[in-house]
């Protein structure tokens, strides 16, 4: 099958969504078909850089989200690129710049499109004039807009599903998590990542990791960290990632007088991060925006256990506490750090990290929408049969 995924983010910019459809694509690839990228242009990547199966299309910082980006022109360049491929699918990952010129794409072919919606716009108004712009209602009709057309809608969780129902949303919904691929996590498992960052063998370590931004609410960890260190004294908090709140995190860090405890690790390459899982004794995350929850799944494929907020994604994957620990306000979030910290690293018994890895592997993942895209194609009906 040839399939054209269209994003306005891809790597190298580091984020949930793009570590997605990079994981997509491997895995698709490794199944046989033929996966073709049309992304925005990056600063990061040089002129005249060869990537195979990518095309890039002139773009600009996008307002508000100045680290990632939006294109500004490609509709015809891509039509054309998209024919000469021969697509059988467009499935796009943005309802912005590319996410259109997508649909274009696919209605100038008279082929099906379907889209994944990886993020809770609701949740991140604030970034839009501090929330005095947008409101929920313009967002229900965005989305409900952007998806009329189109042939197929893929959800990465049960809330994402119940959100877009709840908009109105009429087109088939396919809930499909996200997967991992568990064979990166576990690239060059011997370098030691606690000696680049100077902190002792045995010390305890809490490690967040993500887009260092004001949903993800690194701040609370922060808030209860003191409290943990009276607890355990030696430990330490690595907050790995790059973003918008970086000053304003190390700013709390100093009001709190925790220079000693706290490490910014800065970006991590992606073919790094499951070095950084392995040296965590646990993965934290307090973000209650989370949409499939990609580091949680991350951290588990290297056995390093989580505590994450709670939610339906999160109570069917930490469906066992030697998973890991979910909360749902920063008191229950701070004891159950101490209490995983306490305990010593426990190692999750193999057998039950194999059966749970199965299910979120991205081999699965791949095999999930490959199998919608199929759905997809055999009820697909002509534009020109319809008109």
């Amino acid at each position: 099958m040839n399939i054209g995924l269209y994003t306005d983010t891809y790597f190298p910019q580091i984020s949930g969504v793009a570590t997605s459809i990079k994981t997509l694509k491997d895995a698709l690839e490794r199944q046989g078909h033929n996966v073709f990228i049309f992304t925005t242009t990056d600063p990061n990547v040089k002129k005249g850089t060869v990537e195979p199966n990518i095309f890039r299309f002139s773009s600009i910082p996008f307002v508000s989200f100045t680290d990632r980006r939006i294109a500004f022109r490609g509709l015809f360049e891509a039509t054309k690129v998209a024919k000469e491929v021969n697509l059988d699918i467009v499935h796009t990952q943005t309802e912005f710049a590319l996410g259109t010129i997508g649909k274009y794409v696919a209605h100038q072919l008279d082929i099906p499109a379907i889209h994944t919606y990886h993020t809770m716009y609701e949740d991140y108004l604030h970034y839009i004039l501090n929330g005095h712009l947008l409101r929920p209602y313009h967002v229900k009709q965005f989305v409900k807009s952007y998806l009329k057309n189109m042939d197929g809608c893929i959800a990465p969780s049960g809330r994402v599903e119940e959100l877009l129902r709840r908009y109105g949303v009429q087109i088939p919904i396919r809930v499909i998590p996200t997967g991992v691929d568990i064979q990166s996590m576990n690239r060059d498992a011997d370098r030691d990542v606690r000696k680049d960052l100077g902190i002792d063998k045995d010390a305890p370590v809490i490690l967040t990791l993500s887009r260092i931004a004001a949903e993800k609410k690194i701040n609370h960890i922060l808030n209860v960290l003191p409290a943990i260190i009276d607890e355990i004294p030696n430990v330490k908090f690595v907050i790995a990632g790059d973003g918008p709140d970086v000053k304003v995190l190390q700013e709390q860090v100093e009001r709190l007088t925790l220079e000693d405890y706290v490490i910014f690790a800065g970006n991590v390459d992606h073919g790094d991060v499951g070095n950084y899982y392995r040296m965590a004794d646990i993965f934290v995350s307090a973000s209650d925006t989370e949409t499939q929850g990609l580091t949680y799944v991350e951290a588990l494929a290297v056995g390093t256990p989580c505590v994450v907020y709670n939610t339906d994604y999160t109570e069917n994957i930490f469906d066992k506490d030697i998973f890991g620990r979910r909360f749902n306000t920063q008191q229950e979030m701070q004891e159950e750090i101490i209490s995983l910290l306490k305990q010593k690293r426990s190692k999750i018994p193999q057998e039950l990290l194999q059966n749970k890895l199965q299910s979120i592997s991205s081999d699965q993942f791949a095999t999930n929408v490959h199998d919608f895209y199929q759905y997809v194609i055999d009820h697909y009906r002509p534009k020109h049969e319809e008109d």
